[in-house]
């Protein structure tokens, strides 16, 4: 038997990048995510120069939307905002010495995520099974201050009857 040899994986990884550029509307979204990541090596080398490599890990990148000369820092906690906010004049030179043209750059921290989780509700809840006390003794009360003859009344026998603690 002759079976058809197997495509390497390269080779279509390969196929999908080109199906990607050529398809119409993924070729934007993997032209821009190629941006992103082409912006975030050189802020990556721009803060390895300035002796703040180890930042580069903790910061999302991105053009503020409708500009293209406005840089976005997102980060994680707010020493790393102060700090970048102490080195930015720096940071633009560096990324313009790098070829990247920005007239400023926008630092804002990440909202953390909530501390406490939202459960859903078990499926079953646990029905009452009867008055308890105090709403036995207020109904008997009620009871007590009505006619002989109140169709109230009759209601209310019927309650104290069928549910019994």
């Amino acid at each position: 038997m002759n079976f058809t040899p197997k495509s390497s994986r390269k080779h279509t990884a390969h196929d999908w990048m080109d199906y990607l550029r050529e398809s119409d509307g993924l070729g934007g979204i993997l032209a821009r995510t190629e941006d992103l990541a082409k912006l975030k090596g050189r802020i990556h080398s721009a803060l390895t120069t300035l002796d703040l490599g180890h930042l580069s890990s903790k910061i999302e990148a991105g053009w503020r939307s409708g500009s293209k000369d406005e840089l976005f820092l997102l980060v994680s906690s707010a020493s790393i905002a102060s700090r970048l906010q102490q080195i930015l004049p720096s940071l633009i030179k560096e990324l313009a010495n790098s070829g990247l043209v920005c007239s400023a750059i926008m630092v804002r921290v990440k909202p953390a995520p909530p501390a406490w989780e939202v459960k859903a509700r078990p499926a079953e809840r646990e029905k009452p099974k009867g008055l308890n006390e105090a709403a036995k003794k207020s109904w008997e009360s009620l009871l007590e201050k009505l006619g002989p003859d109140s169709g109230l009344r009759s209601s209310i026998e019927k309650l104290l009857k069928n549910k019994p603690k």
